[in-house]
This record gives C-alpha cells, structure tokens and sequence, in this order.
C-alpha cells in the first residue's frame, strides 16, 4: 500500500491507544480509549457511555423485532409494518435511556407516537410496548413507552444541547436482513459533538462477510472514532481510520444498495472521470459512513435526485462526525461543511461528499463538473 496518512491532532488519542495495546494484555484488560487518558480528556465522559448503552439497547431491541416479525411472506408483500414496530420501540428505548440520564436535554427523532393512540393504535402499540420491555432494567407501561417516543418532538436550533435520532436507519436493508444502523447524536450549540452509530448486521472486518457480525462506531470530538463489537461490553475498543489512498483512482465508493436516495448514474459519471475502475461496496444505512471511517471504502456520495428533497439531521449527524473523526472530510456539493444548526433539516446543505483527506478536494471537484454537465 502506497501514500502517506496527513495525521491531524484528533489521531494522537487513536495512536496512544495504539501504543497501550501493543502492551501486556493485562495492561489494557477492560480500559476504553477514553479511560487510557482521563486524566487530559474528560469531555462528554458520560455522554458517551449512555449513548453507547442506549444504542446497544436498541440494536437489541431491532433484533429481537426482525426475528419476531420478519418473514419470507412480510418481504414478498413488502410489509414493512416490522420496520415500524422496530422504529418507535427503538426510539422509546433510547429516549427513556437519555431521560434517565439527561433528563433535561431535547432530543430530535423521526417519530412521534400518533399511530399507537387510542383504539385503532392497539395492536401496534401492544407489539411494541411488548418489545421495549425486552430491553429496559424495569417494566414501561404503555403511557411510559408513547411518552418516551413523543421526547423526539424538538425543533432543534443553533444554541443549547439535544440529541438526534435515526432510530432504524435503512428500513430496506433491514427487512433483508442486511444493513441498518441506529444513529445517536449529541449536538451543542449547533455542531456535532458525540456520535454513535450501531450497525448489528455488519462484520466486523469487512473481508469477512459471513463471521463476527455487529459493530458499534463512536466518536467524540477532538477525540478520534472507534470500534468494538455490538453487543460485547468487555470488548476493548479500537481505532479506526480512514484509507490512506492518494490517487483517486485508486479508491472505491460505498454506494447505497438502491438508488433512492442518490443518484447511481451521476456515481458512475464520477468514477469514470476519476479512472476508477473498483467495485463499489453496497450497504444500506449510515453503516456506509463507519464503512468509509474504517477504510473499508474510500468516497461515499450522496447525490440529490430531486431538487425539492431536503436532507434530515439525524440521516447524517452520527456519520459525519464519525469520519471526521477518523481523518476524513464532510461537506455538500458545494464545498459547505454541513450545518446542524439549522433545525430539523440540513436547510443550508444540498447533498453530502465524504472521503479520505488525501482525495478529498478531486472528489469534490469531480461530483461538481459532473453535475455541472448536467444543467
């Protein structure tokens, strides 16, 4: 492998981590990257453990739903009524989790409990009550469950802190069993501070599909992103990083499996324009941001396929900071750094362009000749 990583200072803490565990196993037994160095980095310390147990609870929970309700016959009708009870119970698990804990914090989510109300909501509302219960210390009445999901009705903004959600991210990937992620974010004053991303069905290492699935990616500004398996708490951590690729053509996309929310055809224009000639890696879900952090791929696009459509925060705020963090660069296709300052929406952004620093700046330029040529 050719090129040379442009280390900037949110590495030094993935290369400390490095180092403590080339020692003794014994030394390192148990110890976060966080824990290694507490005593220089303190910041959002809490945070970061209770948005991790509250993505764990959740994955969990989406689990425990696709195993339950998702069928050969649920996929050939293209039910997608699993989807939903995953949705909201997740969203009950990890609202009720940041309230636990943070109860005065907002929190924007994608779902609000209007559906479950009143008769015509029962079955519904049974199904998930039955499964947050699944995942919660204590029992959660049905009043508890819809009040924990109608948390996630903040307007957001530019001054203050909240959380924002993508409870099931990539339905379709979900009722195929492939990937979905669950996305948590801390925001202050309009930036991304904290991200965690759960993605239970991706392995964790990439050339090896069938084995060792489930990762969880965390990221806390200034801090570096990281990776441990879903679901294994002991599990230590480990950095994560993006490619090292200098040449464009070298690289490779991560691509969403269908086409509905970018553009493929404008993908294929790029790449021809940056000779590149690799198979792009197809997932659904912001799975496709931890793809690219840990340099299992080396661009993601987001291409808009209508003009009107307005992108939400909780599809990207877990995922930027995520490579951000881990070396990367985020912005829209207009070079602007993506504002989460702004609402419930991305108002100011159109579309997202993620890659490794190296090739950042030819990717950019290529996704605008190419869209350029299109007006």
């Amino acid at each position: 492998m050719s090129g040379k990583l442009r280390l900037q200072p949110r590495h030094w803490p993935c290369l400390h981590s490095l180092l403590w565990q080339a020692r003794p196993l014994a030394c390192v037994h148990k110890l976060t990257p966080t824990r290694l160095y507490s005593a220089r980095v303190v910041y959002l310390e809490k945070e970061r453990a209770v948005a991790i147990e509250a993505v764990e609870r959740a994955s969990q929970v989406c689990k425990a739903v696709f195993k339950r309700l998702v069928t050969d016959e649920t996929l050939t009708k293209k039910d997608k009524s699993p989807v939903t009870v995953a949705d909201y119970s997740a969203q009950a698990v990890v609202n009720s989790t940041l309230e636990k804990h943070f109860p005065n914090d907002p929190i924007v989510g994608e779902e609000d409990s209007k559906d479950l109300q009143g008769d015509a909501g029962r079955v519904l509302r049974e199904k998930v009550v039955d499964l947050v219960n699944t995942a919660t210390d204590a029992p959660m009445s049905a009043d508890e469950v819809l009040r924990a999901i109608d948390r996630g009705q903040y307007t957001g903004g530019s001054t203050g802190r909240h959380w924002t959600l993508d409870p099931i991210d990539g339905t379709k990937g979900f009722l195929r069993g492939e990937q979905f992620a669950v996305c948590l974010a801390l925001i202050v004053d309009g930036k991304v501070r904290l991200g965690v991303v759960g993605c239970p069905n991706l392995p964790y290492d990439i050339s090896k599909q069938t084995e060792d699935k489930g990762v969880l990616a965390v990221a806390v500004e200034e801090q570096g992103a990281f990776q441990r398996r879903l679901g294994a708490p002991d599990d230590v951590e480990t950095p994560v990083l993006v490619s090292i690729v200098e040449d464009a053509c070298n690289a490779s996309f991560c691509e969403s499996v269908e086409s509905g929310h970018s553009n493929h055809g404008d993908n294929a224009k790029i790449a021809e324009l940056l000779g590149i000639t690799k198979q792009s890696v197809r997932m659904d879900s912001q799975c496709k941001y931890v793809a690219v952090a840990r340099g299992d791929a080396d661009i993601y696009l987001r291409l808009p396929v209508d003009s009107k459509y307005v992108e939400k925060i909780w599809d990207h705020a877990a995922g930027n900071i995520i490579i951000t963090e881990a070396g990367g660069q985020v912005s829209d296709i207009d070079g602007k750094p993506l504002d989460f300052s702004l609402g419930r929406t991305l108002t100011a952004n159109r579309g997202v362009v993620a890659a490794n620093a190296n090739i950042f700046a030819t990717v950019l330029a290529a996704v605008q000749t190419t869209l350029a040529n299109k007006e």
